[in-house]
């Protein structure tokens, strides 16, 4: 799993988010059964550029703690067969899966941290999980959704050994 960072905001996480971000993720592609190696852009920025973002894409003018963007158009979560016939969803490079974007707000995560009585290092790998399975074509938008997701996103981090 290859995770390109950019670190786009002053204020510091106080965390290795780096080899976090890593293993939160080759977790979920494992979860997952991803039979490829993986590569995802991972932004970390403050709350004025996601609601920047959030306006330009999203029509939603309020910032937000992440934002997903998928490369793949996966019309059943994790079902891989949609990139096994188009050579573009691989780096030409590293012949890794090109899984998408992922922002995450810094000061979201020290809001929600403390909002929910957890660590940072806890709120951030969850925002992490939570992209992952975004850019593998998972969603929350109905109650059955949600239930799926916040299962996994959970089963993640517990096996990750990644607590409150």
């Amino acid at each position: 799993m290859t995770i390109n960072i950019e670190y786009e905001t002053d204020q510091e996480l106080g965390i290795d988010y780096a080899a976090l971000a890593s293993q939160v993720a080759d977790k979920v592609l494992e979860m997952e059964n991803c039979p490829y190696d993986g590569q995802v852009n991972l932004v970390l920025t403050d709350n004025e550029e996601i609601k920047r973002v959030n306006t330009e894409f999203r029509n939603i003018q309020a910032p937000t703690d992440v934002l997903s963007f998928p490369m793949i158009p996966f019309e059943t979560p994790a079902d891989y067969s949609v990139v096994e016939e188009d050579e573009s969803y691989f780096d030409l490079d590293s012949d890794e899966l090109l899984l998408g974007d992922i922002m995450i707000s810094v000061p979201k995560v020290f809001a929600q941290a403390e909002e929910y009585g957890h660590s940072v290092t806890r709120e951030f790998c969850f925002l992490v999980a939570h992209s992952m399975l975004h850019l593998l074509g998972y969603d929350h938008m109905t109650e059955e959704e949600a239930k799926v997701m916040e299962a996994k996103q959970a089963a993640a981090l517990k096996e990750l050994g990644i607590n409150r």
